[in-house]
């Protein structure tokens, strides 16, 4: 009951001499800062509302223009459609200031008429994807609606300066693709897939689906295309994401890691703290939208939707669905050591606490000797559980007292920092140490992580850090852009002295953390039996990070092909030596260029690509036939790109047409059978250089080693990279160990050969075909 009573702000008793108040200043003084900070940021978020609403337009505009309202007005001019007049006869009277109220009220309608024709016709342009598919090539020239296009859109773009989501209302709604266009993309890409007899199965199915039942399902999703904003992301997150009843752990959670090539301090605390304060201004970026939303090629704006959930947001359980709650506001972390819990104030007299003072306060809970009481240190291994269990556990013990008391205040954390009591290992002679930081990372020991929040925070004993992300609020781009932001402030702030601690001195003694208090003997059964799942599952799934240093993305450039098809049709090949045949293949692409827009599926197993794998395989195929047969599944798989970014993707409508059969209760067969194929391979590019403050010119080992995920099939891997460099990529291989088809350390070999083949192709095609030399003297070839 300790906690509890010091918890109370103010008490009263009645005694006979009367009414004995009592009160606590400082816990007052705390409800009164949270109310100040909750109406300021009440009052940002509305100017911003106002700004946003009227964006590309300049707020200040509407001054200007009323000057010139009343200046025509009195200089007995009339205003355009003779506003001032008929606005003034609707008035009380006709005095001066009367005038002065009509004439800014035509200025208004004026104004907003400017607005609204800005932002529509921005929103017009925005439809426009025909640069997408323009020749990038060298010497290849732009089509004159593209230049033109680009001149306005430009213009329109960089007339003010944007706010987070000032683009929001200007971005276009997803399309909807025919059924006809999404049955042939589909029917293209399964084709290497399946011999010619279950093909012509597949077409007939296909076909029969298009012309019966298929014409009845795009009609509901054509009036949902009208409604609502995005016609996909709500069904997808809700089906796909909170409907998913297996464990968050290893099946859905993602990790990132730090920038291993650099270490800026090996004391735990002072990291911690440093990671904390870079986290909280990022967050404070986002509340007043001072962050910059994403611009493609510094003009074409990407969707800033995801970004609202990024702190203060947990994903909590239930029986037969799961729920995102994300709080307004969190002045707290949660901090997890040794299996026990604290709640960490990160306010404090008014404003934020600094590196040093946060510092202060991680030392506290380092050096404490506190032990967990019975179940603590198991309790995360709850959320790794099947969901249904977890929500059943919850809502029995977690409902009431100082359970539910304590549970709320992680969920309502701004995010949680572990605080683990081993270090996160790296060197290149030791791939080992790599590959238990990714462990370590995805799924930890099964309890130091708390998997239902947005994210948490890892730091080793050595001072390197990492993250573990539910994937429910956001896709892996939005919290690879909060990473990448924090590795570059981290490196550039130069937040630490020469012993390795944050500069500064506290100018306070900071709150010392307080202990989240548990009553947890009641439910011992259901935590001992998640943490068996739990360890069950992560002994399940073995991980290999693979540091390709041979060539990167220069060397792909070089050979003028995308460094993300370059490396797909790696990957196609490493596949196909490993498994004896080609698979269905999963690459994440996004489609933020739509209001709303999550991502859509790239097939990179297309007809080129099984061609060129073939032909890699047979040794009577020439090395110029394997080039040209290699770029035109590269270019294959450029144009799968593109369609899927721009609303033109398979996986994505066939899944909401699955979805209406579903609430029509209409069974398809061939929707069936498309939704039950199991991707074996699953990919995804880790995305990079999303913040212009990463110069990897000038800060070459600022790059972070990228992140990964668990296999989405049982007998598959997955497959995530980043391209980090000129000469430097990083892969994340993941899979089951139950599964004797696949092996994660042979399929790293298997891509390192076929990047090595690769190279050796090219090389040798370069050798045979060298290009013109150039004159000295006259630029024309000698």
């Amino acid at each position: 009951m300790a906690e509890a009573h010091a918890a109370v702000a103010f008490s009263f008793a009645i005694t006979h001499e009367g009414f004995d108040i009592n009160y606590d200043h400082e816990v007052l003084n705390l409800v009164w800062n949270s109310g100040v900070r909750s109406w300021k940021k009440r009052l940002g978020r509305a100017r911003n509302g106002v700004r946003n609403g009227v964006y590309p337009a300049h707020i200040q505009s509407l001054w200007l223009i009323s000057a010139i309202a009343l200046g025509l007005h009195f200089a007995g001019y009339q205003a355009p459609f003779n506003l001032t007049n008929r606005i003034l006869v609707h008035l009380p009277s006709n005095t001066v200031n009367w005038q002065m109220t009509a004439c800014f009220l035509a200025a208004l309608v004026v104004w907003l008429s400017i607005c609204f024709t800005m932002r529509y016709t921005l929103k017009l342009l925005l439809m426009y994807k025909g640069w997408m598919y323009e020749s990038r090539a060298p010497g290849s020239r732009v089509s004159l609606p593209t230049v033109l296009w680009v001149a306005v859109v430009r213009v329109l773009s960089s007339w003010n300066k944007p706010g987070l989501y000032s683009f929001q209302g200007s971005l276009p709604r997803l399309p909807l693709p025919s059924v006809k266009d999404t049955m042939t993309r589909y029917l293209r890409s399964v084709r290497p897939l399946l011999d010619d007899e279950n093909y012509t199965r597949m077409e007939r199915l296909a076909n029969e689906f298009e012309q019966t039942i298929g014409k009845k399902l795009q009609w509901y999703l054509i009036l949902k295309s009208w409604w609502s904003t995005n016609y996909v992301s709500d069904w997808w997150e809700e089906y796909v994401y909170l409907r998913g009843r297996s464990p968050l752990c290893v099946n859905s959670n993602f990790y990132g890691t730090d920038a291993i090539f650099m270490n800026l301090t090996d004391k735990q605390a002072a990291r911690a703290a440093n990671v904390i304060s870079l986290l909280l201004n990022f967050r404070r970026l986002i509340e007043h939208q001072e962050l910059q939303p994403i611009m493609v090629q510094g003009m074409i704006p990407l969707c800033s939707w995801q970004y609202e959930r990024t702190f203060n947001t947990a994903r909590v359980p239930g029986l037969e669905t799961d729920r995102i709650i994300h709080y307004r506001d969190s002045n707290h972390i949660v901090v997890l050591h040794k299996g026990c819990y604290y709640k960490m104030l990160i306010y404090y007299k008014g404003r934020i606490l600094r590196p040093c003072e946060l510092q202060v306060q991680i030392e506290e809970i380092l050096k404490g000797k506190a032990t967990p009481v019975e179940g603590e240190e198991h309790l995360a291994a709850l959320t790794a559980w099947n969901r249904s269990k977890w929500a059943e556990a919850r809502n029995t013990f977690f409902s009431w007292g100082v359970n539910q008391t304590s549970l709320r205040t992680i969920e309502s954390a701004a995010f949680v920092l572990s605080l683990d009591d081993e270090p996160f290992e790296f060197d290149l002679a030791r791939p080992e140490l790599l590959d238990n930081f990714g462990k370590k990372l995805l799924h930890g020991n099964g309890y130091n992580r708390w998997f239902d929040k947005c994210f948490t925070v890892c730091v080793g004993t050595n001072g390197r850090v990492g993250f573990n992300a539910e994937h429910t609020w956001s896709d892996a781009a939005i919290a690879s852009h909060m990473w990448e932001n924090l590795i570059v402030d981290d490196l550039v702030s130069d937040g630490y002295d020469e012993s390795g601690n944050t500069k500064g001195t506290p100018e306070f003694q900071p709150p010392t953390p307080t202990r989240l208090p548990w009553d947890l003997k009641p439910c011992m059964a259901q935590i001992e039996e998640a943490t068996i799942d739990v360890t069950k599952l992560i002994n399940e799934v073995n991980l290999r990070i693979l540091v390709h240093q041979d060539y990167g993305k220069g060397f792909m450039k070089k050979c003028r092909i995308s460094p993300d098809a370059f490396i797909q049709m790696a990957l196609q090949l490493a596949y196909y030596r490993d498994a004896g045949r080609f698979s269905l293949t999963y690459e994440a692409s996004m489609t933020r260029l739509f209001r709303e827009g999550r991502t859509e599926t790239v097939r990179p197993c297309t007809i080129e690509s099984s061609a060129w794998v073939k032909a890699m395989q047979n040794p009577d195929t020439t090395n110029d036939e394997r080039v040209k047969m290699l770029r035109a599944a590269c270019d294959r798989h450029q144009l799968g790109y593109q369609d899927a970014m721009c609303g033109r993707g398979i996986d994505r409508h066939l899944f909401c047409l699955y979805v209406v059969s579903k609430y029509l209760e209409v069974d398809s067969p061939f929707l069936n059978e498309v939704l039950s194929e199991p991707w074996r391979l699953s990919t995804s590019q880790t995305p990079h250089g999303q913040t212009p403050k990463m110069d990897l010119k000038k800060h070459p080992n600022c790059i972070s080693a990228g992140g990964g995920f668990g296999p989405v099939a049982d007998d598959g891997y997955g497959v995530s990279y980043i391209i980090a460099g000129e000469n430097l990529i990083f892969f994340h291989i993941s899979a089951k160990t139950t599964c004797q088809q696949t092996d994660v350390h042979r399929f790293a070999q298997n891509i390192s050969q076929a990047l090595s083949d690769i190279r050796s192709m090219f090389e040798q095609h370069m050798k045979d075909h060298p290009k013109p030399a150039k004159s000295l003297t006259n630029g024309k070839s000698t």
